[in-house]
């Protein structure tokens, strides 16, 4: 079987299943992986085995986990049996960030977990914190009357949208800098400007 270790980076996009919570905030790891399997011309295709949406092109084994968010490192072990031992280098972790604003993406190598309960649990399940990241920036509520669930669980303003929309192409032009000219270069070109 090909393996992510071979060149190809095993992308996973985090969010929570089903059409309740594919438009919500906490989805926005998802849709970059999604809009990055569209202009692939790869189809995200359900394996039950690994209980994930899964994609192959020549450079990344795209994976969307079909668990809840805080389950989300369970796909890892499905993921090994299927493409052999996965290499924390190359694994890419994409997620919402709230301590980013809407619209920033920022690329990061290890690091904290800033309480992100999917970032928890493939942390644990991989047994390192040292991947890659990739932070899409969905801002904190406005205001102190909806918690943080309640935000990242609702629907984004139409403005936001947009703002996501637009940071979530930055997204997979990051990862193909990824690809293509390594962390530090992609690092370099997208965490200087919005």
């Amino acid at each position: 079987m090909n393996s992510p270790q071979g060149g190809r980076l095993l992308l996973l996009g985090l969010g929570n299943p089903g059409e309740r919570y594919a438009h919500t905030r906490h989805n926005a790891g998802a849709w970059v992986v999604e809009a990055f399997a569209r202009e692939a011309g790869a189809e995200l295709t359900f394996h039950p085995g690994s209980n994930a949406l899964i994609a192959e092109t020549r450079s990344c084994v795209l994976v969307i986990p079909q668990t809840y968010m805080n389950e989300s490192g369970r796909v890892l072990r499905p993921l090994r049996k299927k493409y052999g031992e996965i290499s924390v280098e190359r694994l890419v972790v994409v997620h919402d960030e709230l301590d980013l604003p809407v619209g920033v993406m920022r690329i990061k190598a290890g690091g904290g977990l800033a309480g992100h309960n999917g970032l928890k649990s493939v942390a644990a399940h991989i047994g390192s914190n040292d991947f890659l990241r990739i932070r899409i920036g969905i801002g904190r509520p406005p205001s102190g009357r909806e918690s943080v669930i309640q935000w990242v669980l609702s629907r984004p303003s139409p403005s936001d949208r947009d703002l996501l929309a637009t940071v979530t192409e930055r997204a997979v032009r990051g990862i193909e800098a990824i690809v293509a000219d390594g962390v530090e270069r992609a690092m370099t070109v997208y965490n200087t400007t919005k």
